[in-house]
């Protein structure tokens, strides 16, 4: 029996399905990332997985999204065309988060602090968003980022619409 790997995109990818053999429906989820993507605004960070305080959060990239902060590390992982990731360590980073708080936090002015540099994500690479840094994702064509962080108040929880339960 021969097996072939295909990749989806925003662009070109096939729903799946959750099959049971004996269970409850209930207790799965399934969704599609890139269905959950093209669904989305831009930079809209709607959770896909949870387990306990932490999510897996998927976007759309496209264009320049506002900039962004953190108490503790995430990570991002670039599912479908290249995106770039600009970091700025923050001169003062509780003026923005409070770093008792968790999950990324919008930042509603131009961050201040030194240029830490840029990530070129393509397909598969994955970044680290450190704590204490600001960042922003910028893609000249629309694709799919994925984010590793914890329940916050970006994190948009839209379960019922995205999920197939049964």
């Amino acid at each position: 029996m021969s097996y072939k790997t295909q990749f989806g995109s925003l662009r070109n990818y096939e729903k799946g399905a959750v099959v049971l053999i004996d269970d409850n429906p209930k207790n799965y989820v399934f969704s599609n990332v890139f269905e959950v993507a093209n669904r989305s605004a831009p930079y809209e960070r709607v959770a896909v997985a949870k387990n306990f305080e932490y999510v897996i959060e998927v976007a759309k990239a496209e264009d320049t999204s506002p900039w962004f902060s953190c108490a503790h590390d995430e990570f991002v992982l670039c599912m479908d065309g290249e995106v770039e990731v600009h970091l700025i360590k923050l001169d003062n980073p509780a003026a923005h988060v409070d770093s008792a708080s968790q999950g990324a936090h919008l930042l509603d002015c131009e961050p201040e602090g030194r240029k830490m540099g840029r990530l070129i994500l393509r397909r598969g690479h994955q970044g680290l968003l450190p704590r204490g840094a600001a960042y922003r994702f910028h893609a000249e064509l629309p694709g799919c980022i994925m984010l590793q962080t914890i329940v916050g108040p970006v994190t948009v929880q839209k379960w019922a619409e995205i999920c197939q339960t049964v």
